[in-house]
C-alpha cells in the first residue's frame, strides 16, 4: 500500500488516493480540511527530494507558479517544504488529458472544436508570459479537458525544473520530444514564442489526427523539427479551412521571427478566424522554412507549400559513366532485304484494299451525324397541365418521378431528367420530373404538463424551434412541467417554426423573516420550528458556553431576521454550560465578521443529457452562468463568497432547478 495513504499532511491535507504518476511526482487526491474542499497534491519522488539544489528549484519555481491565476491555468493553492517532504497543492480537475479526449474523438477534432481549445491554451500562455513564466514543456498530456468542455494547462514551470533551468534535450524533453520546438532540441535560448511552436504542434494534431513529425528514435524526430517542414494541414485534410492552416504554420515556423511574437498576437488571429473563418491572413509559407540548411548526411528539407526552390540532386555514381570502356563486338553481316520489303508491300495493298471495301458498304453511313433533339424547359410548370401538352413536349412523353416537399405549389415540376436545353439522340423519348408535394407541415401536438427537457428535446425532433420560456408560479402544474405553449395544439406549422413556451415555478413560495430561537430550550425551539413550517432536518450541536444556560440554544442558522421560505432547514447550538476543564479568560470583544467563501455542489438533474446551462443566483445576485456537460457530471461546484445565511436559487436552462440555504461563517458546517 502507498505509504502517503491516510496521512495528514500539515495537520491539514489527509491523503485520500493515487490519481496519477509521473517522472518527477507523485500525485494525490487529498482533502483540505481548513477549506473542507478536495484537492490534489503532488508530492516530489523521494530520490529527488534527496538533491537540495533540485528541492530549491522545485519550491522556488513552484511558488512562481502559484502567483498565476486564470481559468484556463491548474490553481496552485500552496507550496510546502519539510526536512522529509515537498509537495504542491493544486486545483483537482475533474476531466481528462487532451490525450485521452483526442483518442476518445478517433483522433482528431473537426476544426470548430479545436479552435475552441486552442483559443483557451492560448489564453492560458498570454497569461503566464505576462508575469514571466514560460511552460517549456505544451503537450496533450499537460492540457486538462474538464466536463464542461474547458480546458486548463497543467504543470508551468515543472519542465524548467526538470531539465535544471536548461534548454538542452534531456530525456525528459525526449519524452515530449514531437512537441518541441527547434531551438530546444538545439539547446539554444528559449522564450514564450517556443511554446507558441509547441501549441501549434498541439492545433496540427487535433485538425489533421496525426504529429507533424514522426520517427524510430526521439533523435530522429528532434532532428526533423530542426531540419524539415511537415506537410500542411489541408495536404492531408482539405476541409481544413485556410485561415486556420495559416495560423498553424506560422506559429510552427522554425525559425522564431517567423513565428508569433507573442501569445496576444496568436490569440488575435484565432478571434479573427472565429468571426469570419474565410479571412484571409496573406501570409507566405514559403518563408517559414528552417533557419540553416541541412548538410548532405542530414535529413533533407521538405519545401513549404508555394516555395519556388527545389533541391538539385546529383547522381552519386559519377563513376558508371566515367573512365575508359571496352569496344563492343560488331553485329553480323546481314542479307538481301528486298524480300521482306516485297512482302511488306503486298500487306498494306491488302490492308487499303479491305478498308476501301468497308466504308463503301457501311463506314459512310457510321460517319454521318445521328439526329439531335432539344429537351424541353419543365421547371416552374404544374404536372397536370403539361401531361398531355403535344405542342410543348414535342415528341416526349412524360414520366412523373418522385414527390418532394417543397416551398412551390403541389404539383410544380421542380427537376426534370434530362435536363431542359439538352439535346438527346432518338433513342430518348421520355422525361422523368420531380414532383413538389408543397411544403412540409408539422402539427403541434400537446405538451401541457410534460417535462420542460423532454418538451424542448420533442419539439427539436419534430423540427420546431423553441424559444427561450418564461416562468409563472402555477398552484397544479407541477414545478419545471408546462404550462401552455404558443402555438396551441392542433395549430399547421412549418419547419423551424418558434414555439414559445411557459415553465411551472410550482406554487408560489412566500418567504418570512427567520424568528429569534436563542435562549429557548430545545424543545420549545424545535417546537417553534415545526410551527413556521421550517424543515426538520437542521444539525443539532451541543458547545459549552460561559453565558448561556445549559440546555438552552446558544446560536441558529439561519440567523434571527434572515430571509427564509418552508422547508429550509435549521441548525441549531446547545449550551453544555462553561466549560469545566478550562479557566475561563477575560472576555473578549467580538471579532468583527468577515466574508466566508464556501463550494457548494449543484446536482444536475438525473435525466439531464448533453450540454446545459447552469444558473446560479445569490440572493437574487447572478454569481454562476455556465454551459456545463451532463454527460461528464453529474454536479457541479459553485463558489459562494458572503457573511451570514444566503439563499442559492439555480436554473438550468433557464428552469428553476430549486433553492438552497448556505450558512457561511467560520464555525458553520453547511446543512
Amino acid at each position: 500500500m502507498d505509504p502517503y495513504i491516510g496521512k495528514l499532511l500539515d495537520n491539514r491535507y489527509e491523503i485520500l488516493e493515487v490519481v496519477g504518476t509521473g517522472g518527477m511526482a507523485r500525485v494525490y487526491k487529498a482533502r483540505c480540511h481548513r477549506l473542507n474542499r478536495l484537492v490534489a497534491i503532488k508530492i516530489l519522488r523521494e530520490d529527488l527530494a534527496q538533491d537540495a539544489e533540485f528541492r530549491r528549484r522545485f519550491h522556488d519555481e513552484s511558488q512562481a507558479v502559484a502567483m498565476l491565476s486564470h481559468p484556463n491555468i491548474v490553481a496552485v493553492y500552496d507550496v510546502s517544504r519539510s526536512s522529509e517532504l515537498e509537495y504542491i497543492v493544486m486545483e483537482l480537475i475533474d476531466g481528462i488529458n487532451l490525450k485521452q479526449y483526442l483518442q476518445k474523438k478517433g483522433g482528431k477534432l473537426n476544426w470548430r472544436e479545436a479552435l475552441y481549445f486552442i483559443t483557451q491554451i492560448t489564453k492560458a500562455l498570454g497569461h503566464a508570459h505576462s508575469r514571466g513564466i514560460i511552460h517549456r514543456d505544451i503537450k496533450p498530456h499537460n492540457i486538462m479537458v474538464l466536463r464542461d468542455g474547458s480546458v486548463k494547462v497543467a504543470d508551468f514551470g515543472i519542465a524548467r525544473v526538470a531539465s535544471g533551468g536548461h534548454s538542452t534535450l534531456t530525456q525528459e524533453a525526449l519524452g515530449s520530444v514531437h512537441y518541441i520546438s527547434p531551438e530546444q532540441a538545439r539547446g539554444s535560448r528559449i522564450d514564450e514564442r517556443s511554446d507558441l511552436y509547441s501549441a501549434g504542434v498541439v492545433l496540427y494534431e487535433m485538425l489533421t489526427g496525426r504529429l507533424p513529425f514522426e520517427g524510430d528514435t526521439p533523435v530522429a524526430v528532434a532532428i526533423q523539427h530542426i531540419n524539415s517542414i511537415p506537410l500542411s494541414p489541408r495536404e492531408i485534410d482539405p476541409t481544413i479551412p485556410e485561415a486556420l492552416e495559416a495560423i498553424t504554420m506560422k506559429a510552427m515556423a522554425p525559425n522564431p521571427d517567423n513565428r508569433y511574437s507573442s501569445a496576444d498576437e496568436m490569440l488575435s488571429d484565432l478571434e479573427e478566424f472565429r468571426k469570419n473563418p474565410d479571412v484571409d491572413f496573406d501570409y507566405d509559407l514559403s518563408e517559414f522554412v528552417p533557419e540553416a540548411k541541412p548538410d548532405e548526411d542530414r535529413t533533407q528539407i521538405r519545401p513549404a507549400p508555394g516555395a519556388h526552390s527545389r533541391l538539385e540532386h546529383k547522381s552519386r555514381r559519377e563513376e558508371d559513366y566515367s573512365g575508359d570502356r571496352e569496344e563492343e563486338d560488331e553485329p553480323p553481316a546481314r542479307g538481301p532485304i528486298w524480300p521482306i520489303a516485297l512482302a511488306a508491300g503486298a500487306v498494306l495493298l491488302f490492308v487499303c484494299l479491305v478498308f476501301f471495301f468497308l466504308w463503301r458498304i457501311i463506314g459512310a453511313g457510321l460517319f454521318t451525324p445521328a439526329d439531335r433533339y432539344d429537351v424541353p424547359n419543365l421547371i416552374g410548370k404544374n404536372y397536370e397541365e403539361v401531361a398531355d401538352d403535344q405542342e410543348l413536349l414535342g415528341r416526349f412523353t412524360l414520366v412523373q418521378g418522385e414527390t418532394v416537399a417543397d416551398e412551390s405549389d403541389p404539383g410544380t415540376i421542380i427537376d426534370q431528367e434530362p435536363k431542359a436545353e439538352d439535346q438527346v439522340g432518338e433513342g430518348v423519348t421520355q422525361i422523368t420530373v420531380t414532383v413538389s408535394g408543397g411544403p412540409e407541415i408539422i402539427v403541434m401536438i400537446d405538451l401541457t404538463n410534460m417535462e420542460y427537457q423532454e418538451a424542448y428535446q420533442t419539439l427539436r425532433e419534430m423540427g420546431l424551434k423553441p424559444k427561450v420560456p418564461t416562468y409563472e408560479y402555477d398552484e397544479e402544474i407541477q414545478e419545471n412541467h408546462i404550462i401552455s405553449t404558443a402555438p396551441l395544439e392542433g395549430a399547421v406549422l412549418t419547419p423551424g417554426t418558434e414555439v414559445e413556451l411557459v415553465v411551472s415555478r410550482g406554487p408560489e413560495k412566500h418567504s418570512f423573516a427567520m424568528p429569534d430561537l436563542t435562549g429557548m430550550t430545545l424543545e420549545i425551539a424545535q417546537s417553534t420550528i415545526r410551527t413556521y413550517n421550517l424543515g426538520d432536518g437542521g444539525r443539532v450541536e451541543e458547545v459549552y458556553d460561559d453565558e448561556v444556560p445549559a440546555g438552552q440554544v446558544v446560536s441558529q442558522y439561519p440567523t434571527e431576521g434572515t430571509q427564509v421560505t418552508e422547508g429550509t432547514a435549521v441548525n441549531l447550538q446547545i449550551s453544555l454550560g462553561p466549560d469545566p476543564n478550562t479557566v475561563q479568560p477575560e472576555p473578549e470583544p467580538e471579532p468583527e465578521p468577515s466574508e466566508v467563501t464556501r463550494d457548494v455542489n449543484i446536482k444536475l438533474p438525473d435525466n439531464a443529457e448533453g450540454l446545459l446551462n447552469l444558473r446560479v443566483t445569490q440572493d437574487g445576485r447572478e454569481i454562476f452562468n455556465q454551459t456545463v456537460n451532463a454527460n461528464m457530471q453529474t454536479s457541479v461546484p459553485v463558489t459562494v463568497t458572503g457573511m451570514g445565511t444566503v439563499t442559492l436559487d439555480y436554473y438550468f436552462d433557464g428552469v428553476h432547478g430549486g433553492s438552497t440555504v448556505v450558512v457561511l461563517t467560520e464555525e458553520a458546517v453547511l446543512p
